[in-house]
């Protein structure tokens, strides 16, 4: 990294921060794989030997399928909505005020075992003390596993199998599909009327945002995160979630980045580099959000901001059905009500 300041964070860390990101809550807090899988068991088949191949490639086992589960905040969530629960989690769990952080979903984080909060925070004893059976997390880059620290992630690893599923190389579709594989094989019930029920929006909502680029073909859409001192410009085809929308129609502004790049930083005073409709700003408890931003004039002389043409992003969507619907909803309005203003 340019800045002195970032040279010792890794470039994860610099993704969870703000995934294109909070860059200060970072500072404040330091003071292709095998798409379709496999899995065995399903939800009506509950005994017997547990396998379960993950997006390394790597295959989890177990005599039975795991009970004594640790996740990822986000694949947390997943499971829970397809009805599989977790004894503990790590990730974003947890606001400043106690409440529960927005990568949490609908999961009781009174009911859970947090591990860890921030980025480089696992209590390795903690999780030894939940005898764990498996652990799950998400997967940015090849084989890296998501808010598991690199200095006790091989202490991590002795205690149970794990599995990473991916967070980009893949569209939300393909991701959810593999998390609700995970949870079939730990024995939720993924045809019951509630998955399926949410299935058919998520569908509904997907052909809506399709319709809503085609007669909209001129807006184009920034994905930005803030901190203190950067603006974050994220390429599209890099995250599972903005890389759908381009698929399905979606005009996104394209910044200038690296072979192996997430984003590009700019100063605020470069901030209106480039013309957009809408900004689609990270939601994430590590980036600044848009009213913290009324103080900076650049942000204000936005033509998007003028025309009050931002939305928030989910820029780590919980994978399942009921939880990405509504994002698919909330950026076909936005298009649909949007003007030209760039």
């Amino acid at each position: 990294m340019p800045n002195l300041r970032t040279s010792s964070l890794s470039r994860r860390g610099l993704l969870a921060a703000g995934g294109a990101v909070g860059l200060g809550a970072v500072l404040a807090a330091c003071g292709d794989g095998d798409e379709k899988g496999s899995a065995s068991g399903s939800g009506a088949e509950k005994s017997g030997p547990w396998s379960f191949k993950d997006d390394r490639g790597q295959t989890a086992k177990a005599d039975s399928a795991p009970k004594n589960i640790v996740a990822f905040i986000g694949v947390a969530a997943a499971l829970h909505d397809y009805g599989v629960e977790v004894k503990g989690v790590f990730g974003p769990t947890k606001t400043s005020d106690g409440k529960a952080d927005v990568q949490a979903g609908d999961l009781d984080i009174s009911k859970v075992e947090v591990l860890g909060n921030v980025w480089g925070e696992f209590n390795v004893e903690k999780y030894a003390g939940l005898a764990p059976e498996l652990l799950v997390t998400a997967m940015w880059e090849k084989d890296a596993l998501w808010y598991v620290p690199d200095q006790s992630k091989d202490k991590i690893l002795k205690l149970a199998p794990s599995v990473a599923l991916w967070a980009a190389q893949t569209t939300v579709p393909k991701a959810i599909q593999r998390h609700e594989d995970l949870a079939a094989s730990l024995g939720a019930d993924v045809k019951s009327k509630k998955v399926t029920d949410a299935k058919a929006a998520f569908e509904k909502a997907a052909a809506r945002l399709r319709a809503a680029a085609k007669s909209q073909p001129n807006i184009k859409v920034l994905v930005g995160s803030a901190s203190q001192d950067l603006f974050y410009v994220s390429l599209a085809k890099t995250s599972a979630d903005t890389l759908y929308f381009q698929e399905l129609g979606v005009q996104f502004v394209e910044p200038k980045v690296n072979a192996a790049g997430f984003f590009e930083e700019l100063s605020w005073e470069n901030v209106d580099k480039y013309g957009a409709d809408i900004i689609m700003m990270d939601n994430r408890s590590s980036a600044l959000q848009p009213d913290a931003l009324t103080s900076k004039p650049t942000w204000a002389g936005l033509p998007a901001v003028k025309a009050g043409q931002v939305i928030p992003r989910t820029t780590e969507p919980i994978y399942s059905y009921d939880k990405c619907a509504p994002i698919l909803d909330a950026l076909a309005e936005a298009i649909e009500k949007a003007k030209k203003v760039s």
